[in-house]
C-alpha cells in the first residue's frame, strides 16, 4: 500500500544547499557577463591612459561597434528553419510545438546571447492548458545557471532567478522568486523579504532529467560553460581602436583652426577702442587680419603653423580593423576598412570562408541542443521517450548565388541522383521551408488536376465508342 504524501510548503535543507550553490555560482558569473553586454551595446568604460587627454575632454565617450559587428555576423548566419523527422515521416507535431512557442523567431535571440556571453538556456516545461504543447522558452545566463555533470554530459540541477514582479503573485514588492529545476520536479518558490522561502508550486514531472539545456558557444572539454565571442583580444582592439578615436576628437578641438604667429605686432593691435584686450576669439578673427604698420614703417609679420593632418591616425585605426578582422573572423570590409582595388566576388566569398566555417560548426552544435529540447517536449507530451531522430534544418550559412545553387540542383537531377520532385532537390535550389511545401502542394495539385482531364477524356472516349456500337445496332 502507497501512503500518499503531501508536498512541502517550503524547500528542504538539501533544496536549501543547492539553491545557495547555485545562487553563489550565478552571483559569481555576473560581472563577466555584464562585461561582454557592455561591449556589444558599445557602453563600456574606456580605461584613459591619462596623458593626452585634458582634463576638460574626460567625459568625452567615443564608441565603435566592432564587437556587435562581429556577433551580429555570425548570428546572421545561423537561421533555424524546421524539425524533422530523420526517417521522413509526418513532422506535423514537431512543428506544431515549434510555432505554438515561436520557437524559429525565438531561437535567433537565443543565438545572439550565446554568441555575447557564451551561453543559453532553453528550458522546457508543462502546459498550462491540458493538451496544449509544452512551453519551450530561452533565459538569460544573467538570471539563470546549472550544475553540469561532465561525464553524462547532463544537468544535474538548474536555478533561475525571476524578474516577474511578485506582488503578482500575492507577495511583497521587496520577495524574490526563483524556479528551482531537479530531475523529477520542477519548484517555484519565493525568498520572503522577513527570512524564509515559500513554495508556490510544486510541478512534479517525474522526467528522471532535468528539462534545462545549455547552448554553450566555444566549448572545450575542461570548459563545458562555454565563452564569448567577445574575447579579451576583441575588447584590447576596441579599447585601443576608441582611445585611437578620442585622440582625434582632441587634436579637432586643439588644432581645429590652424595657430597662426605675429612679429613685431604693437600691444594695440590686441585691444578694443576703449584699450581693454580683445578676447583670443576675436583677435583670432579680427585685428590680426588688418594690423597696421609701427613708427618704423614696418608691416609686422604674420604667419601660420602647419595644420593638423588626421590621415595618421586614419591609417593607425585601419590597422586596427584589419586586427579585428582577424580576430573575429570577418571579411575587412564589414569593418569599414577598403583599399584602393575594390576585391572580386570571388575574393570576398574566400574572405568569408572562416566566418562560413564558424557558423557551420555552431549550427552542428546548437542543432544537439534542440533536437534535446524537442524530445524532452515529445517526452512531457506522451509520457515517452519518442525512439525516432530528430533532424534541425537550417538555412545554408554561405552565400552562393541563387543561379549556382540551382545549377547544382539540376545537375544532380540530370545525372539520376535525385528525382525531379525530390524535396531534397529543391532545398539544395535554395527553397525556403515554407516554399517547398507551397511546391509540394502545387505539384499535389497540378498531379490532381492532370489525372482528373486523364479520366474525363476517357470517359469522353468511352462513351464515344458506345454511341458509335449503338448506331452500328
Amino acid at each position: 500500500m502507497t501512503i500518499p504524501t503531501l508536498p512541502l510548503l517550503s524547500l528542504s535543507d538539501e533544496e536549501l544547499a543547492i539553491v545557495s550553490l547555485l545562487r553563489a555560482d550565478l552571483m559569481s558569473a555576473r560581472f563577466d557577463l555584464e562585461l561582454r553586454d557592455a561591449y556589444f551595446n558599445g557602453e563600456q568604460l574606456i580605461r584613459d591612459l591619462g596623458i593626452s587627454i585634458p582634463p576638460q575632454l574626460k567625459g568625452l565617450h567615443t564608441v565603435i561597434g566592432w564587437p556587435r559587428i562581429g556577433v551580429e555576423a555570425l548570428e546572421q548566419r545561423l537561421d533555424l528553419e524546421a524539425f524533422r523527422w530523420a526517417d521522413g515521416g509526418d513532422a506535423g507535431e514537431l512543428q506544431e510545438i515549434a510555432e505554438a512557442n515561436d520557437l524559429f523567431d525565438e531561437c535567433s535571440l537565443g543565438h545572439l546571447d550565446a554568441l555575447v556571453y557564451g551561453r543559453e538556456y532553453v528550458t522546457v516545461g508543462s502546459p498550462d492548458d491540458l493538451g496544449a504543447p509544452p512551453i519551450i522558452t530561452f533565459e538569460s545566463p544573467l538570471d539563470m545557471t546549472l550544475m553540469w555533470d561532465a561525464r553524462l554530459r547532463v544537468p544535474l540541477y538548474a536555478l533561475r532567478e525571476s524578474t516577474d514582479d511578485p506582488r503578482h503573485f500575492g507577495l511583497g514588492a521587496e520577495d524574490r522568486l526563483v524556479t528551482l529545476y531537479l530531475p523529477d520536479q520542477t519548484i517555484h518558490a519565493a525568498e520572503v523579504a522577513g527570512g524564509g522561502w515559500e513554495v508556490l508550486e510544486r510541478d512534479e514531472h517525474r522526467l528522471g532529467v532535468v528539462p534545462v539545456l545549455r547552448l554553450a558557444n566555444r566549448q572545450r572539454t575542461a570548459d563545458r560553460v562555454g565563452r564569448s565571442e567577445i574575447t579579451p583580444e576583441v575588447m584590447s582592439v576596441t579599447d585601443a581602436a576608441c582611445r585611437r578615436l578620442m585622440g582625434m576628437e582632441v587634436a579637432a578641438e586643439f588644432f581645429g583652426a590652424p595657430q597662426r604667429y605675429i612679429l613685431g605686432a604693437s600691444e594695440s593691435a590686441f585691444q578694443d577702442a576703449e584699450g581693454n584686450a580683445k578676447s583670443a576669439w576675436e583677435t583670432y578673427i579680427g585685428r590680426v587680419l588688418a594690423l597696421e604698420r609701427d613708427e618704423d614703417g614696418q608691416v609686422p609679420t604674420v604667419g601660420q603653423f602647419t595644420a593638423h593632418d588626421p590621415s595618421g591616425q586614419t591609417k593607425i585605426i585601419d590597422l586596427y580593423a584589419r586586427i579585428m578582422a582577424t580576430q573575429l573572423g570577418l571579411p575587412p570590409h564589414m569593418l569599414g576598412y577598403t583599399s584602393d582595388n575594390p576585391a572580386s566576388a570571388d575574393a570576398i566569398r574566400s574572405a568569408e570562408g572562416m566566418l562560413v566555417k564558424k557558423a557551420e560548426r555552431r549550427i552542428r552544435r546548437f542543432s544537439a541542443t534542440y533536437r534535446e529540447a524537442m524530445r524532452l517536449a515529445l517526452w512531457m507530451r506522451h509520457g515517452q521517450v519518442p525512439d525516432r531522430r530528430i533532424d534541425c534544418r537550417w538555412r545554408n550559412p554561405a552565400t552562393p548565388t541563387l543561379a549556382a545553387q540551382t545549377d547544382a540542383a539540376v545537375k544532380m537531377v540530370t545525372a539520376g541522383l535525385l528525382s525531379a520532385d525530390s524535396d531534397v532537390a529543391l532545398e539544395m535550389a535554395g527553397l525556403t521551408e515554407d516554399q517547398r511545401r507551397r511546391a509540394q502542394s502545387e505539384r499535389q495539385r497540378a498531379a490532381g488536376e492532370r489525372l482528373l482531364q486523364r479520366l474525363t477524356s476517357l470517359g469522353d472516349k468511352q462513351d464515344g465508342e458506345d454511341a458509335d456500337g449503338d448506331a452500328g445496332l
